[in-house]
């Protein structure tokens, strides 16, 4: 499209100049008109400094800084477990392994006479172990002798017991929880 420009001279004659533009002029001139606006927008300064004060403080301050959790300067060593919470683990543990999925299915599989492999019967093996293990701690476990001899180690364990001096409470306690009632039945 062209454009007329008027020019003014010294007399009253308007004379008329006209400017054919090309697609590479215009081209151009929108190219440096976009070099001419390589700066930042006015009042720039202000806005942008709040922002950044908003980011910084909401955001870590340097990522090589690392935790703010508190190290202890002394290990202490851990505390031992008294006789009342090491039989209360031995029950949960014992529950755990009574409902052991599992080992239900693998000894329901010895029942029935299969056998197993060396990797499951090591597994069946050791967990059984442990049963037996926690049922003597917990004094669930009673191994079957003959009569008579059952009835000889009660009349000799129990002058033995009578016997000791019992020092502290804890002791007391696990005397009592070992106590088997069916030695006094007649």
């Amino acid at each position: 499209m062209s454009r007329s420009k008027k020019a003014r001279s010294g007399g009253n004659v308007d004379v008329v100049v006209v400017r054919n533009r090309t697609q590479s002029d215009v081209e151009g001139r929108l190219r440096k008109r976009e070099k001419k606006r390589k700066g930042l927008k006015t009042g720039a300064r202000n806005s942008e400094a709040k922002a950044q004060k908003q980011q910084s403080a909401g955001q870590k301050q340097d990522p090589r800084l690392g935790s703010k959790k508190k190290i202890p300067l002394v290990v202490e060593a851990p505390k031992k477990l008294s006789k009342a919470d090491r039989r209360a683990n031995a029950e949960k543990e014992l529950e755990m392994l009574e409902n052991d999925a599992q080992l239900n299915v693998l000894l329901d599989r010895l029942d029935n006479g299969d056998s197993l492999g060396a990797g499951l019967q090591k597994y069946v093996d050791e967990k059984l172990e442990r049963i037996e293990v926690l049922m003597k701690q917990l004094g669930l476990y009673e191994e079957e002798p003959a009569e008579e001899e059952c009835e000889e180690e009660v009349v000799e364990t129990a002058p033995k017991k009578a016997s000791k001096k019992v020092a502290t409470d804890d002791d007391l306690l696990s005397q009592f929880e070992d106590l088997d009632l069916n030695q006094f039945k007649g």
